[in-house]
């Protein structure tokens, strides 16, 4: 059995850049186990100092935008650049299976073959809850490991967008080129939580049509966001398979941090991003103590039978539960 790193080796060989101790690193923090969060603090509190550098993007998108394409062929012209490439990708699947992982890492052959690149998949475990702390920690982990750019990829499935968005710097959607009724269907909230927007696949047969999307998309933003004074959301269109408007997608993601740090809105965004994830860790704390309560899981299940069998209500059932939590705690 593999002896287990206390949590100073483990930062001072992240900060040294060893992925295996990265890998590590990554796995201490998605456990949910008492020891392990309580070493994962500590690796964290260790890790701070060398955070906080990276540039941090979410990107989400419909079904079959190609998230995970974008992704491979922005990361592989970034490095060419010098950056070096973390991607987090946010799957609510099984974590067991690893669900469309695999898929993921397929369709990022280039950043899985290079050490210029990092790619960890976030398992859920059945709770959005966990995605966003594993995922936000990974960042952490990440930026510590000299990575200073951050993809966090989401599969588009609705909450996990709001989750993505709260983490980052800039959120980019990806869209397909669709017809003005199709526009209907998008969903008004994930376009208030874009910064940039490109219409992807723009190439061949379709490269006419995304321009027309794109069009299409920038009268809606202009109707979502009316005030003038408010920052318009860049609408771009762009191809992963012949690169076309690939520059001009980053530079948006770039202008947009800019005018982020120039106004000082960035440490205020972070600072406020911070302030959530607390109360965030907080709830999901007390959640996972409330479950292991001897006293709350000695009458879970009967209670459960009793809202189930209309003998009791779920506010009733609730009360009593909580009761027994206090007493427990007291």
């Amino acid at each position: 059995m593999r002896q287990r790193l206390d949590p100073a080796t483990l930062a001072e060989q992240v900060v040294a850049g060893s992925r295996a101790h990265v890998a590590r690193a990554l796995t201490l923090v998605e456990s949910s186990r008492p020891d392990h969060r309580d070493a994962a603090r500590e690796l964290l509190t260790l890790l701070r100092p060398h955070t906080g550098n990276a540039v941090r993007v979410g990107i989400s998108g419909v079904p079959g935008a190609g998230k995970s394409t974008f992704i491979n062929a922005m990361g592989v012209r970034l490095i060419e650049r010098g950056h070096r490439i973390a991607v987090l990708a946010v799957d609510p699947s099984s974590s067991r299976s690893g669900g469309s992982v695999l898929g993921d890492r397929t369709r990022m052959a280039d950043l899985a073959e290079t050490d210029a690149a990092f790619i960890r998949p976030s398992p859920s475990g059945n709770h959005l809850g966990g995605v966003a702390r594993a995922t936000r920690e990974g960042m952490l982990i990440m930026e510590a490991a000299g990575f200073d750019t951050i993809w966090v990829e989401t599969v588009g499935v609705g909450q996990s967008e709001v989750a993505v968005a709260g983490m980052v710097d800039t959120f980019l959607l990806l869209m397909l080129a669709r017809s003005g009724d199709q526009l209907q269907g998008i969903k008004r909230g994930i376009l208030e939580l874009a910064d940039v927007i490109a219409v992807n696949k723009a190439d061949g047969d379709n490269a006419g049509e995304a321009r027309v999307s794109a069009r299409e998309l920038k009268i809606a933003m202009r109707l979502i966001r009316s005030d003038p004074n408010e920052r318009r959301t860049p609408v771009l269109t762009s191809s992963s398979l012949t690169g076309e408007g690939m520059d001009e997608v980053w530079q948006a993601v770039l202008d947009h941090r800019a005018e982020l740090e120039s106004s000082g809105t960035l440490n205020q965004r972070r600072a406020d991003q911070q302030r959530a994830w607390m109360w965030s860790l907080v709830i999901d704390d007390l959640t996972t103590s409330l479950r292991r309560s001897p006293a709350v899981k000695a009458i879970a299940k009967d209670l459960e039978r009793a809202v189930e069998g209309g003998e009791l209500s779920a506010v009733e059932a609730s009360t009593e539960i909580l009761a027994a939590f206090r007493a427990d705690v007291a």
